[in-house]
This record gives C-alpha cells, sequence and structure tokens, in this order.
C-alpha cells in the first residue's frame, strides 16, 4: 500500500511526516489547544481513556497544588464524530481552571535554570511573565492528550506502553526484568510509580527532605513499548533513525537533560561481547535474540524487541528557597521569582515520555504502512507479519 503522500510534510526536520501535532495555549491562560493531523479514520476514541491519561500526569509523590484542583479533562473539537476519528485534523481542548494571567503582577526577576532570561532577551519582553507562561511544564497537559490519541491508534496495532521510575535524586531502584504488564501491575499503583518498593521509601524519605529545605529533586524515568514490528525507522539517512528520533522526542520534555536508548550509558564502559545481542534462528519461531541490551534498536531502526528509552531530569528550576539572580531593569541583584512548584515530576514525566513515544511509534507506523484508515493499517501491517514469517 503506498503511503498518503497527499499528506507527507517536512516539517519538524527528520523525515518524512504522517502525523504531525501542535500546541497552545498558557500556563495560566483560558486553556491549552492541541491540534492533531493525519491521524487514519475508523480509530476507536474513548474519551474516558484518554483522560485516564491525563489524570496519570497528574500523580506522584512531591507534586504540587496546583495538581490538586486542575482537572485536565479533554474536550474534543474536531476530527471524531460518533467516537470514531474521520481522518480529519483533530482539536482537542484543556480547560484551566487557574486562568488568571491578565491579573498576574509583571516579572522582572528571572528565575536559573528557567527559560526566562534567555526567552526575554529573545522576544523583547520586559515582563517576563509572557515568557514562563509559554515555557512552563503545563504545556505537556496537551502533549499528553495528544498522546493519548495515539495511544488509541496503537493499541489495536497491538502496541502498548508502560513507564517507571528508575532513579529519583541520589536513589536508584534495583534492577530486574519488565514488562508492560508488570509495570500496570505493580508500579502503576505506587506512589513513585516505582517497581522497588525499598527504594520507594528512600525516595518518599528524600522528597520530604527536600520539602523542608526548599529544595527539589531529579531523577530517571523509563519507558517501554512492547509489539513494536521490526523494521520502523532507517539507516539511510540520519534524520530517519527512529532510535535518534525518539532521543529527540524524550529530550523535548521540560528539565530533561539527557536521553538513553538502551544500555547505551553502560554500555560504553564494556566491552563488545557483552554489549551486542547475539542472533538465533528456529524454524516456527525465525529471527530471535536472548538478550535486549541495544533497546530494540540497530543501525536506527526497530528489531522487533521491546523498545526501551530513559529520559534524565535535572532537579526542577523553581525552588521555594529562591536563588540568586538579576533585575532586568536596574541590573541589582535581588532574589528569583517564585512560582508554585514541585518538589519533584520524575513519575509524571515518564507519562509524558509515554506520550511523546507514542507519538512518535504512530507516525513510524504509519510511514511504514500507509493507510486513509485504521482498517487499512491493520490489513498491510497483518501482510508485513506475515511476510516476516517467511523471511
Amino acid at each position: 500500500m503506498v503511503p498518503r503522500s497527499h499528506e507527507v510534510t517536512e516539517s519538524r526536520g527528520h523525515g518524512v511526516e504522517m502525523l504531525r501535532f501542535l500546541t497552545a495555549g498558557e500556563s495560566h491562560g483560558p486553556a491549552l489547544v492541541a491540534t492533531l493531523e493525519g491521524m487514519p479514520a475508523g480509530v476507536p476514541i474513548d474519551v474516558p481513556r484518554l483522560n485516564t491519561q491525563m489524570r496519570r500526569r497528574q500523580l506522584g509523590y512531591g507534586r504540587g497544588p496546583r495538581m490538586q484542583f486542575e482537572p485536565d479533562a479533554i474536550e474534543l473539537l474536531s476530527g471524531v464524530r460518533r467516537g470514531v476519528t474521520l481522518g480529519s485534523p483533530i482539536a482537542l481542548l484543556i480547560r484551566n481552571k487557574d486562568a488568571s494571567i491578565d491579573r498576574l503582577p509583571v516579572v522582572t526577576q528571572p528565575r536559573p535554570g528557567h527559560a526566562d532570561l534567555t526567552g526575554a532577551i529573545k522576544y523583547g519582553h520586559r515582563d517576563i511573565r509572557n515568557v514562563l507562561e509559554r515555557a512552563s511544564a503545563r504545556e505537556t497537559a496537551a502533549r499528553v492528550a495528544i498522546g493519548a490519541v495515539c495511544r488509541e491508534l496503537l493499541s489495536p496495532l497491538e502496541i502498548e506502553l508502560a513507564s517507571h521510575v528508575v532513579a529519583l535524586g541520589p536513589v536508584r531502584a534495583a534492577s530486574r526484568p519488565v514488562t508492560v504488564a508488570l509495570l500496570r501491575r505493580k508500579a502503576e499503583p505506587t506512589p513513585l510509580r516505582c517497581l522497588d518498593a525499598a527504594a520507594t521509601k528512600r525516595m518518599i524519605k528524600a522528597i520530604d527532605a527536600c520539602v523542608k529545605t526548599g529544595d527539589t529533586l531529579g531523577g530517571v524515568f523509563e519507558v517501554i513499548a512492547e509489539g513494536v514490528p521490526p523494521g520502523l525507522g532507517s539507516y539511510v539517512h540520519y534524520d530517519r533513525r527512529l532510535d535518534a528520533i525518539l532521543g529527540r522526542a524524550i529530550l523535548s520534555i521540560h528539565a530533561v537533560k539527557a536521553a538513553e536508548v538502551g544500555d547505551g550509558v553502560l554500555a560504553a564502559s564494556l566491552p563488545g561481547s557483552n554489549v551486542h545481542d547475539e542472533i538465533f534462528y528456529a524454524r516456527g519461531k525465525g529471527f530471535y535474540r536472548n538478550s535486549n541490551r541495544s533497546g530494540g534498536f540497530e543501525g536506527g531502526m526497530t528489531t522487533g524487541q521491546p523498545v526501551v528509552v530513559r529520559g534524565f531530569l535535572k532537579p526542577l528550576s523553581t525552588l521555594r528557597k529562591p536563588m540568586r539572580s538579576v533585575e532586568i531593569t536596574t541590573k541589582k541583584p535581588m532574589v528569583a521569582t517564585v512560582e508554585r512548584t514541585d518538589v519533584t515530576t520524575v513519575p509524571a514525566a515518564g507519562v509524558i515520555g509515554e506520550a511523546m513515544i507514542a507519538f512518535e511509534l504512530a507516525n513510524a507506523m504509519l510511514q511504514k504502512f500507509g493507510g486513509d484508515s485504521l482498517r487499512e493499517v491493520q490489513r498491510n501491517l497483518k501482510s508485513y507479519r506475515a511476510e516476516l514469517q517467511k523471511f
């Protein structure tokens, strides 16, 4: 099946695009808006299921007060009729309960670690609120909404995602084999979405200590996607390597300063014999590997094994114990502006990571299998899987 070439764009600079999205809105504006273009027709959309993803973003020990009163419910404005996508652009609305942007005071004390000063210089703003309202991580609510819709496409294609916290501040969870089912059953109900109960207790103590000192904590989350077929992405151009695309997606999340695919960081210190996933073959099973150190990628392409990507968050930049700064008008030293803040958002960042990976995998699936309707994509995927059995 030939892809829908009439919808192909190069809008984001990393190869052919079938899906693209835009978000709009400020942290304390009336609402956040997201538009998703390129979704095939015939995809069932369950709004309560979408809103489950929105609630997951708001959970986690160490979150600030805003998570307790913002409802973060998705309203579908277009592209869906009677619970099914139409093939036209999908518009989503997330209303802000705290819509006080025009009543909020002018900000002239930039916060270290934020977009405040650089954004004000770039756009010529003398009121830093014009920067921080859009640069705020509140924007990620719109991304989770987009990712939730993309999951509605991936699920019928037998691709499922989950995430968990593997480190928070100085505390690291014990390493163990994980699956999506295990994460949903064991990690999801916990305060920090972490599989290691003993580590969770130490993480909570570290958060409580930071509450007392007015400090913040970073950490590491891991996203796993199962059911991804081999051959997504490509080795032929740098911007079509899917692992690089996923790394970019993770790095785009607020406070994320590094991304890792598989055992990438550890692999740099090991000999090749302890890094590469050996290949085997068996009749009825085909090609397979007994390890997944590569995180589901070789040569920028998926191998058919679970995709494993991690995001590394710096400690959040807004501290209740403000850091030193300079007033932009008088140039006099002073302390930075203090906005509402969380102590840590690592569990929520994992949910945002799932959303970004879901979007990029949905885009890669449509690049590979085309189709103007879900039924068409499923038919193309089924044919491809049948060919794999003969390879």
